[in-house]
């Protein structure tokens, strides 16, 4: 059993690479075909037909170039032909497979035929998360190329547990209203604030994170956390002026962080608040 779970944790870890890389890929070319305005030159960065270039010289890269993690270290984060840095860090290939393995030690329910596919579709969730963030991140945008892909995503896991494994309609009241939570609080701030408090895309972000939890409760937890670390972020900004209070900064990656957290340790957290009052 023991060497079992080693196996699956390895896998993950392999495939967790993988995916990382990319998501470094994915993000580059979502941004250079929004700056192309012809098919001929999108194409040339499509993910499923473009091949892997440098971003600067756009040289093709040798499979040797694209070991996960290795190459960048063996070309010490720079191109092998144009000997320029290489935008794209590590982050990407050391977090998916780490967040991988943590959701797999750590997933709040037993693994059932069930949720084994939740678990399944939750990578897939994962890999689109770690794209906005670092899209985010960069050009402090949310693309809709990603965003709504993983909103009918969110819609085939719900329907995958009513229709395949009868899950009830039981199950509806409580997502629906997660979501409702999750973007609704977002929307009303985008709506006061006249779009200057939060942007759109992180309302969409909260509707679609709001949507895998089954309880308000989440949502709400989801929405404290989001903002705890964003402030613990950006208060030594300000306080060292690396930061204004007009400066825009992104809030996509905090609230990603935050999805990650209530998604696998929500229940618990809950549970134990609940304790703490008496309830």
């Amino acid at each position: 059993m023991v060497d079992y779970c080693y196996m699956i944790i390895l896998t993950l870890v392999l495939l967790g690479l993988s995916f990382g890389s990319f998501v470094n890929a994915l993000v580059w070319r979502i941004h250079k075909q929004s700056t192309v305005m012809s098919k001929k030159g999108q194409a040339k960065y499509s993910i499923a037909n473009g091949r892997s270039m440098c971003v600067h010289c756009e040289h093709v890269l040798s499979p040797l170039d694209l070991i996960p993690v290795l190459s960048w270290l063996m070309l010490r984060g720079k191109c092998r032909y144009c000997h320029k840095p290489i935008p794209d860090t590590p982050l990407s290939e050391l977090a998916t497979p780490l967040i991988f393995v943590i959701s797999y030690l750590y997933w709040p329910q037993p693994f059932s035929t069930y949720q084994i596919s939740l678990f399944g579709l939750w990578l897939i969730f994962v890999t689109g998360f770690m794209v906005l963030a670092l899209y985010d991140l960069r050009w402090k945008l949310l693309p809709n190329r990603v965003v709504f892909p993983l909103m009918w995503l969110s819609l085939l896991q719900l329907l995958l547990g009513l229709v395949i494994f009868g899950q009830g309609i039981h199950i509806l009241p409580g997502i629906i209203s997660a979501s409702l939570v999750g973007g609704g609080i977002f929307w009303l701030l985008f709506q006061v604030s006249d779009g200057k408090w939060i942007g759109g895309g992180d309302v969409k972000l909260g509707f679609l994170i709001g949507s895998l939890f089954t309880s308000p409760l989440q949502s709400l937890l989801f929405i404290f956390i989001g903002s705890l670390i964003g402030t613990i972020v950006s208060l030594p900004l300000l306080l060292t002026g690396k930061a204004k209070r007009t400066s825009h900064l992104p809030f996509g990656p905090f609230l990603i962080v935050s999805a990650f957290i209530v998604r696998i340790f929500g229940a618990a957290i809950i549970g134990w608040y609940k304790r703490q009052i008496g309830l």
